[in-house]
């Protein structure tokens, strides 16, 4: 642990802090001249690849550049493709009713509420998820067969990711399907690729990390603050609890792996539908 340049890890968090918060603040500026406050949903992964590309520059002399590099790359690739889908996957669309029913509550100003309890908040989140692309771009030696099998399980994670969001845009796109539950492709082995894929990212880009232990021991909150967010926060729960009205979901539910995929179990009642 000695090796590892506490002073100079010390002061990347206050500037991956600033990082993170210069993206929230612009959004929230661009938010407020459009009237709609779901592109802060884009700013998430534009959020990590400022942290990422921030430290990399900070951390130049203190981590092993190859490191540095690539998990700057890995964070960039995987943040600027979720924001370029969300950008996408929201073009014509009104304000997210998620946001909406926040802000019909707030007491006061619904701009300044949602400065405080989205912008704010998402900012303090990128900033604690990203402490192992932090961490990892500080460690002095060279990557291991630990970072590159974290690079793997990346890799895994963002195919889940890029793949199960295509299936599912191309299911969309079909009117035939509408109203239908999707249930084919990475969606029959499970009911939230997209939420898995993120899991297997952020323990790969913990994994970089654990070629030092201090690095390892003040990042591994990371890992497991995404895991909780996805499956017990606000990714896999609220999502089943939108879905759970609609017809053929519980059928879905029945057969299809809730996180971890596995291959569909055979029900008597059929092939469902998302």
């Amino acid at each position: 642990m000695s090796d590892f340049p506490w002073s100079a890890f010390a002061l990347n968090l206050a500037w991956a802090a600033a990082a993170a918060l210069a993206v929230m603040l612009v959004t929230f500026a661009v938010a407020v001249r459009v009237g709609m406050h779901r592109i802060v949903d884009i700013a998430w992964g534009v959020g990590f690849t400022a942290v990422a590309v921030v430290t990399c520059v900070a951390s130049a002399g203190e981590g092993d550049p190859v490191r540095r590099l690539l998990v700057t790359a890995l964070t960039a690739l995987w943040g600027l493709r979720l924001a370029v889908h969300i950008a996408r996957r929201s073009r014509g669309h009104g304000e997210d009713p998620r946001y909406e029913a926040m802000l019909a509550k707030a007491p006061g100003n619904r701009n300044a509420y949602a400065l405080r309890m989205v912008y704010l908040l998402q900012g303090a989140l990128v900033w604690l998820v990203s402490l192992p692309v932090q961490a990892a771009q500080y460690v002095p030696d060279p990557p291991s067969a630990l970072t590159w099998a974290g690079a793997a399980l990346w890799a895994v994670g963002l195919g889940f990711e890029a793949v199960g969001d295509a299936q599912l845009a191309r299911f969309k796109a079909d009117p035939v399907n509408r109203g239908k539950i999707m249930d084919r492709g990475l969606w029959s082995w499970t009911r939230h690729p997209n939420y898995f894929g993120d899991f297997c990212v952020w323990w790969g880009l913990f994994l970089a990390a654990c070629d030092s232990p201090a690095a390892a021991a003040v990042s591994v909150v990371s890992p497991v603050v995404m895991s909780l967010l996805l499956t017990r926060g606000s990714g896999k729960r609220l999502l089943e609890k939108h879905m759970a009205d609609r017809p053929g979901y519980t059928d879905y539910q029945a057969r299809t792996s809730g996180f971890f995929p596995r291959p569909p179990k055979r029900t008597h009642s059929g092939a469902g539908a998302r």
